[in-house]
């Protein structure tokens, strides 16, 4: 059975970064760089219990994401702004690639993804980007970078709205 694509998110979540979530609670602006590495692996640590459910991959309402599917779209999180630090970290000022996370979803079929590989390449994905952070100098946590949309970020900056992404995610499936 095909589901229907998921209602898309077109909020710009960037104000994420002057004020906390309404929503799950999360404060960017309260949060140091310093904590982020650890965070991001307490997170990922909890989406491995989220995965083991008898009912992880049916969705709440068919166009809400099932648990499956959000753990599967915070293992590509990591993955993308892995790479957009990388980015950050090489180049200055690098203009990141558009990301389309429903096109993402339905290519990568997030439903019929192995709940225990995504679990096992969430917490590797989160690991790599923490070990990443946590090796970076006084000069790499300024350097800028920016979306096609004209948002602009510091590595820091980018490090915090990454955090609440994958907080707010779990918030999502109720373990936040």
């Amino acid at each position: 059975m095909t589901l229907p694509p998921a209602t898309p998110d077109t909020k710009d979540w960037t104000w994420v970064l002057e004020r906390p979530c309404p929503e799950c609670g999360f404060d960017a602006a309260g949060t140091a760089l310093a904590q982020v590495p650890q965070a991001l692996r307490e997170n990922a640590a909890g989406w491995a219990g989220v995965l083991t459910g008898p009912d992880v991959a049916r969705r709440p309402a068919p166009r809400t994401w099932s648990p499956l599917e959000y753990a599967c779209h915070v293992r590509d999180v990591h993955r993308v702004f892995g790479g957009r630090y990388e980015q950050m970290l090489r180049a200055d000022d690098p203009l990141f690639a558009d990301w389309d996370q429903d096109a993402a979803a339905a290519a990568g079929d997030y439903p019929g993804q192995p709940p225990a590989d995504v679990a096992r390449d969430l917490v590797a994905g989160a690991e790599q980007v923490a070990v990443r952070l946590e090796s970076l100098t006084p000069d790499d946590v300024e350097r800028p970078g920016r979306r096609s949309n004209g948002s602009r970020f510091t590595v820091t900056s980018l490090a915090r709205y990454h955090l609440h992404d994958v907080v707010h995610h779990a918030w999502d499936v109720g373990t936040g």
